[in-house]
């Protein structure tokens, strides 16, 4: 997997600015879109017998509510699939009011953080509102014994134009020595390669 990565990347060996925590505020993310596997509950207001608690997202993507089957929820924000269920519901009910809540979002994979290499726990993260790798790091429980740290990548794909783009991380100056200038802020579907050491 990581060299397929590697040989698609535009550039290498930059460094991205450190993560800030000057003002303290948290900013809101991109839009969540709904993976598979996401937990949802779907309210229809004055129809309780209609509303859905805690359904999850089939791995094809859809759900089913009571009159509404196989809607498809991959890929929806939450407001975009009410608007399409009230869409549905509308054939059989007046005007009805729909809210979609994401209770347990698993993250489709354009917004999952990948840690692969010398980790304790290689995986796939959802990715939260102003992640760092510092959280992913905590997350797969730190560096492996033989990790060579600041020799990790940190891979990016820009979506508008398919590109991937190469920067160099030191995650041992972060984890072993505490630098916070080592720690940056992440994005959904960037991938953190760890190497092992050479010996």
């Amino acid at each position: 997997m990581s060299t397929g990565l590697l040989a698609s990347c535009t550039t290498a060996g930059t460094e991205l600015p450190p993560a800030s925590y000057g003002d303290g505020s948290v900013a809101p993310s991109e839009e969540y879109t709904i993976g598979p596997l996401d937990e949802i509950t779907i309210h229809v207001w004055r129809n309780p017998e209609l509303s859905a608690d805690k359904v999850r997202v089939r791995p094809d993507g859809r759900l089913t509510i009571p009159l509404v089957q196989d809607i498809p929820a991959v890929g929806k924000t939450a407001t975009e699939l009410q608007d399409y269920i009230a869409g549905e519901l509308a054939k059989y009910i007046e005007q009805p009011i729909v809210s979609v809540i994401v209770n347990t979002p698993e993250g489709n994979f354009t917004q999952q953080v990948r840690i692969i290499g010398a980790t304790p726990q290689p995986s796939s993260l959802p990715f939260r509102a102003n992640m760092t790798v510092l959280d992913a790091m905590i997350a797969v429980g730190g560096l492996g014994e033989f990790a060579a740290g600041n020799r990790a990548k940190l891979i990016r794909l820009n979506n508008e134009n398919g590109t991937q783009t190469e920067y160099r991380l030191r995650l041992s100056d972060l984890i072993r020595k505490g630098d916070s200038t080592a720690n940056v802020m992440l994005k959904p579907g960037d991938t953190i390669i760890i190497p092992e050491s050479r010996f």
